[in-house]
């Protein structure tokens, strides 16, 4: 997403000077794209993970764009700040406090801009939520319930990828959450102060996919005869874009993108349970979960003088499809067809009746990713800067810290069994 916006609608304003990956091959794809879109486009420079800094003079990066391993963030964004660069990160900004506290500290010390890419505050229908709350239709908010579903299809993805290791990602909490976690933060304008969570790995992993019969002998589905036929089995050589980042790369690194859903090593849960309090006095009771037939989330406002409500069903059910020939390299639940489902938005104010919100876009295929909330996302991050933003939607290092510190106060209370004041984790 970032490589074509910057190669395609922003090289007028902003110029890709240099691609830094661990595997070279993947960067050679990524050209390769390039040159097919922008005929006559000489190839990106592509660098070694370890000579990020060598990149960095050589090319005189201004900004740098970082969307590797959850991780590995904070390096890359320390050290953009340190040589005096500006830096746009992936979610969730990083994986952990300490992480969270040096890139709070770089950012203070170097004076340097960092972006966190929170597309979803862009999709029109979650700007709506925060113009009704903002507005006072519904009052002061004193809870919020927040459901999120995730299918077979995209919730499965988590379980074959690197995501699996909560090392890496910090877990669903941290790598998902944070999206609507951000988003509660953002629509209420307050921060996270208590966190209580349960949680757990119920339908995917070794021992759950054995026990309901599920469990399969393989550890990744390429050349596995004991793959075939499996639902839960992505097949990369299906599909021209998976083959060309995944399969045909993995001999330098040796990752596998299509790993057994059911098999050992998965260290992340599946289906949480989340209660905030807010600095405002509001409450949140957020779940989710990972196996759902159906993709979406309904989240409800309760207010002093009314309640809104909003439903998105982004899949109505999930297709048993064996093989994934989609165009993208991640498998998503909205898919264009007969399962896609609706968004509503209703006020639902004491004494009236119902009112819908309509909203104008973020529903066709033609907006693109996440309701349209990518391509806005983008324009905000690239395109020229024209006043403020009456919304504020463009997030920092700090939305950034307060949106994770959710998660990980939530990873904490799985482990402990107990609530967890935010402020003992990480003070923003």
């Amino acid at each position: 997403m970032f490589t074509e916006a910057l190669a395609g609608p922003y090289a007028g304003r902003i110029e890709l000077v240099g691609l830094c990956d661990v595997n070279a091959r993947r960067m050679a794809v990524h050209n390769g794209w390039i040159a097919a879109d922008h005929p006559g486009r000489g190839p990106v420079p592509a660098y070694a993970a370890e000579d990020f800094e060598v990149m960095l003079r050589r090319e005189r990066v201004d900004l740098v764009v970082v969307c590797s391993v959850d991780r590995t963030h904070d390096d890359y964004i320390v050290r953009a700040l340190e040589a005096g660069c500006d830096v746009v990160t992936e979610k969730p900004m990083t994986t952990d406090a300490d992480k969270a506290r040096r890139i709070l500290d770089a950012r203070r010390r170097t004076g340097g801009d960092v972006r966190v890419a929170f597309n979803y505050r862009y999709n029109p229908v979650h700007s709506a939520v925060r113009e009704v709350i903002a507005g006072g239709e519904i009052g002061e908010v004193g809870s919020v319930h927040f459901e999120w579903l995730l299918d077979l299809r995209h919730g499965a993805d988590y379980f074959r990828r690197w995501h699996r290791d909560k090392a890496n990602s910090g877990g669903l909490m941290v790598h998902k959450a944070t999206h609507h976690f951000d988003l509660v933060n953002w629509w209420l304008g307050t921060e996270p102060e208590t966190v209580f969570a349960q949680g757990g790995l119920f339908f995917y992993g070794e021992e759950a996919g054995r026990r309901r019969g599920l469990a399969r002998p393989y550890a990744r589905a390429h050349g596995a005869a004991a793959a075939e036929g499996d639902p839960f089995a992505v097949r990369l050589a299906d599909s021209e874009v998976l083959r060309a980042l995944y399969l045909e790369a993995e001999a330098e690194d040796g990752y596998h993108r299509d790993q057994n859903v059911f098999g050992a090593g998965v260290s992340i849960e599946d289906d949480m349970a989340v209660l905030v309090r807010y600095a405002s006095g509001a409450s949140l009771s957020y779940h989710l979960t990972a196996y759902s037939p159906w993709e979406g989330y309904r989240v409800a406002f309760n207010g002093s003088e009314g309640r809104l409500e909003l439903l998105v069903e982004e899949s109505t059910w999930t297709r048993p499809e064996e093989r994934v020939d989609g165009a993208g390299p991640v498998t998503h639940g909205a898919v264009v067809g007969d399962d896609v489902g609706r968004t509503e938005l209703l006020v639902r104010r004491f004494w009236e009746q119902p009112r819908e919100v309509k909203v104008g876009g973020g529903e066709g295929a033609a907006e693109g990713g996440h309701g349209g909330g990518d391509v806005r996302m983008l324009a905000d991050l690239f395109g020229p800067r024209s006043g403020g933003d009456a919304l504020g939607r463009a997030a920092d290092a700090v939305d950034g810290a307060r949106s994770l510190v959710t998660g990980l106060a939530a990873n904490e209370s799985f482990a402990t069994g107990l609530p967890v004041r935010v402020r003992d984790l990480l003070d923003v």
